[in-house]
């Protein structure tokens, strides 16, 4: 059984989420609104749209390449669960040097729904050694 995705559009105007290609495995989602972002600017961004994510599902927020590449512009993680049900906003900030206009019907995010797995959890006195226990970030390098 396919799962589905119950999208509702709570602004007059808002676009649907959509898969720009048949091999994409993130839709896309529209700004519903116009707005400018300063330098160094965080601005929330309204999409017009709540999303029934199915339960044993989230979604997650990622950047559009073209934001990054073309505006300077970086989209803040973000994390729906399955029971949200309010405006699905997309927290933008602005990485560039120079003030950048976010336009209504603009594709601003992608969203990757996936299913999740709950743990349960454990305390315990000692975890199991591995070749990177004593070692912080970075050990594998950089090339």
């Amino acid at each position: 059984m396919v799962e589905k995705l119950k999208v509702k559009k709570i602004k007059k105007g808002a676009s649907l989420p959509e898969y720009s290609m048949d091999s994409d495995v993130c839709f896309d989602i529209r700004a519903i609104e116009t707005t400018a972002i300063k330098s160094m600017e965080q601005k929330e961004i309204r999409t017009g749209l709540a999303m029934e994510i199915p339960q044993g599902y989230v979604g997650l927020v990622r950047d559009r390449v073209g934001i990054v590449t073309k505006m300077g512009c970086h989209v803040i993680a973000g994390t729906f669960d399955s029971s949200y049900r309010e405006e699905v906003t997309i927290m933008v900030i602005n990485i560039g040097m120079d003030e950048v206009e976010i336009e209504e019907g603009m594709k601003i995010a992608q969203i990757l729904i996936v299913p999740v797995n709950k743990l349960e959890i454990e305390e315990v006195k000692t975890l199991s050694k591995t070749k990177r226990t004593g070692k912080k970030y970075g050990i594998t390098g950089l090339k």
